[in-house]
């Protein structure tokens, strides 16, 4: 019984010490899980669509891309299960930031987990066009015309304009983001900032991209890299800190 005890006071308070608040304690590990589901977001969507699709589609090489769709079969496997890693990350960090942030202010919250699942959704309907062009790949005689590498290359095409589609929802998402951090002072100021910077460059370089016939490359990619600064700070600041901690929000 004395050890019992003896355990029991450990855990006390002593006179003087500072304890977190049990409501701030528990938005702190909310954050820290939101932060891996964003990580996890951002790995897969390097890994899959910024390193392995462009060991397999070609643009404007059809034959190629049929080539490497079926010479590569488990390099292209591999990318179609990251994509849909990336709809299942994208999805949990959209239920987890309204999570986060849903006492904070409401429509924002909604708002981060709506446009979020709407990228997923377009991820997702990505990932089918992929796995429609293993289909046609594997059984040639599914293409129109019996054209097998321009049906192989039509689905990547279709999945990469789901994506570039996609970049409008993905920067609204971003912008409410940037809003509630702005607002609440958990998190810097400048990282809202930085995220509602990003969110509408990511919006114009969408509407850009479509609206104007050979917009300068440099431009169209040049207005999403606030985004990228500002997800890795908002990345790191979940996963290191979470949230300011009560006494650091009191001295603001």
């Amino acid at each position: 019984m004395a050890g019992v005890i003896g355990e029991k006071e450990k855990g006390r308070f002593r006179p003087g010490e500072r304890r977190e608040p049990d409501g701030h304690a528990a938005m702190r590990r909310t954050a820290r899980v939101t932060g891996l589901w964003y990580l996890a977001l951002g790995v897969t969507g390097m890994l899959g669509f910024l390193v392995i699709r462009s060991q397999i589609h070609v643009a404007g090489d059809p034959s190629a891309t049929l080539a490497n769709l079926v010479d590569h079969e488990a390099l292209a496997r591999l990318g179609l299960v990251l994509e849909l890693s990336i709809v299942v990350a994208q999805a949990l960090a959209a239920v987890w930031f309204f999570k986060l942030f849903q006492k904070l202010n409401h429509t924002a919250a909604w708002a981060i987990a709506a446009f979020g699942m709407a990228n997923a959704i377009a991820i997702l309907v990505s990932g089918a066009a992929i796995a429609t062009a293993f289909t046609v790949a594997w059984d040639p005689g599914l293409a129109p015309g019996g054209d097998a590498a321009a049906t192989v290359q039509l689905l990547y095409e279709l999945s990469a304009n789901l994506w570039s589609v996609g970049a409008l929802s993905f920067g609204l998402w971003l912008i409410p983001m940037g809003y509630v951090v702005t607002t609440t002072r958990l998190m810097p100021a400048w990282l809202g900032r930085i995220l509602i910077i990003g969110g509408v460059g990511y919006v114009l370089s969408a509407l850009m991209r479509f609206g104007i016939a050979d917009a300068p490359t440099w431009l169209v990619d040049g207005l999403t890299y606030p985004a990228t600064i500002g997800e890795f700070w908002m990345i790191g600041y979940l996963l290191v800190r979470g949230i300011r901690p009560p006494a650091e929000l009191a001295a603001i």
